[in-house]
């Protein structure tokens, strides 16, 4: 997929070390899941740049294809999909999500 949109996510998910597509913005989010998430990358004390998808339709769709996956909230670390709020709050609770978060700050 080479078409605006999916241009503008690879360039956040490459400027961004752990960014999180969701419905809202960190202080407001608009609906349970992506709470959950803030919520979790909080309690980390993660550094992450949240993009709110309901501000811009086009990439609130085209994230859906980019990932293909279905669903919002969605996270990246590292460039890589980590998942929706099942998988983090999942990841949260075996301790995975707090390596991930871990392995490529900065010291």
């Amino acid at each position: 997929m080479s078409d605006p949109v999916s241009e503008q996510i690879s360039q956040l998910i490459a400027e961004h070390r752990v960014v999180l597509f969701m419905k809202g913005n960190r202080t407001f989010p608009q609906c349970g899941f992506s709470a959950t998430v803030v919520d979790v990358l909080k309690r980390h004390g993660a550094d992450y740049h949240a993009v709110n998808v309901l501000a811009d339709q086009g990439l609130r769709e085209g994230i859906k294809v980019f990932s293909s996956w279905p669903t919002i909230p969605q996270l990246y670390i590292d460039g890589e999909f980590v998942g929706g709020c099942d998988i983090v709050r999942e990841l949260d609770e075996s301790g995975e999500l707090a390596q991930k978060l871990a392995a490529g700050a900065p010291a």
